[in-house]
């Protein structure tokens, strides 16, 4: 059972990330630390090597596009943002996790009451 439990967790805790990531990025331009310390406000740990590649893999799936910055201390800084599509992709990426949600629950109610 554990390898089996363990990939189906990091495969949810993936699709979580992603959405809490996109979530994080549609509210304004963000410097990845700054993503990585609203994660950590939310209690989602979310550490550099696994979220460069994520920035990564959603940019190349054209849903962020990003803009290098002056920084006063040290090199320039790339600042992430939604794409049009990243937009849309996110609006049915919440209507998903919200029907996920009733459903669960729904299921999770009626098992209770049994």
């Amino acid at each position: 059972m554990g390898s089996n439990l363990e990939n189906t967790q990091a495969q949810m805790r993936k699709g979580v990330l992603e959405f809490c990531i996109l979530s994080v990025i549609s509210e304004e331009e963000v410097y990845p630390s700054d993503i990585i310390g609203k994660m950590k406000d939310s209690k989602l740990i979310v550490v550099e090597g696994t979220l460069y590649p994520l920035l990564t893999r959603l940019k190349n799936a054209g849903l962020l596009s990003y803009n290098w910055v002056e920084s006063q201390s040290g090199p320039p800084r790339k600042y992430y943002k939604l794409t049009p599509l990243g937009l849309e992709f996110l609006k049915e990426l919440r209507k998903t996790w919200n029907e996920l949600v009733e459903a669960v629950n729904n299921t999770a109610n009626q098992n209770l009451e049994k």
